[in-house]
């Protein structure tokens, strides 16, 4: 079901959306999404992990981050700060007792809360990635782009990565983030079967690796 959870923001407070299964059981995970187009990418193994985790007895919440999908605030006013701010007061809201980080969510989830970080990834890893992707899509469009040019031109007025519209705080931040995931459990993707999603052109299903990450939070849930 689609749930709703209020989130002060940089324009004042909205109502955020989080797709939910929410039975009131005591195992309550909250999924913090990837980053920019790595959460589309993903989404449909996680929605399929989250419901073999409702048939075995885990409550699990996919919020949306602010600015993203079904938001109404702004994506250019986002930052790392907001973003963990907003994930935060999801876990409060939907009394979270565990956490699953993804990727990029492993920036900015609650880590006071016990769980997992799936192949979490720094933000100067991300941010590099998608420079390089707008520096050869420039080039095939004649134009030539410089990579260190831009990232100085992001960290002062922003940039536009990959459609997205990136504020300076979110450059900034992004450029010096590292996942902090001390005591928590490191989920490989080898632990999972295949490539990683996140590296596909298109989102798609993956039927396996929704059903071995799954078993490991099963499997752990209580470690």
């Amino acid at each position: 079901m689609i749930a709703r959870w209020p989130c002060p923001g940089p324009e004042g407070q909205s109502e955020e959306y989080a797709l939910a299964f929410d039975r009131g059981r005591e195992k309550r995970l909250l999924i913090v999404p990837p980053l920019f187009d790595e959460a589309n990418r993903m989404r449909r193994m996680l929605v399929d992990a989250m419901r073999l985790l409702d048939d075995a007895g885990v409550d699990t919440f996919l919020p949306d981050l602010p600015g993203c999908h079904e938001s109404l605030q702004q994506f250019e006013a986002q930052s790392l700060h907001g973003w963990r701010s907003a994930m935060q007061l999801a876990s409060s809201h939907f009394r979270a007792t565990d956490v699953l980080a993804v990727r990029g969510g492993a920036l900015v989830f609650p880590n006071a809360l016990p769980g997992w970080a799936l192949e979490p990834a720094k933000g100067a890893t991300i941010l590099r990635q998608m420079i390089r992707a707008r520096v050869i899509a420039s080039r095939e469009a004649g134009v030539n782009e410089d990579s260190a040019a831009l990232l100085q031109l992001g960290r002062s007025e922003g940039l536009e990565l990959a459609g997205w519209r990136c504020g300076a705080s979110l450059i900034a931040g992004l450029e010096n983030a590292l996942p902090q995931v001390e005591g928590h459990h490191l989920i490989a993707q080898n632990r999972l079967g295949g490539g990683g999603l996140w590296l596909r052109a298109e989102p798609a299903a993956a039927p396996e690796q929704s059903a071995a990450l799954a078993r490991v939070i099963l499997s752990e849930i209580d470690a």
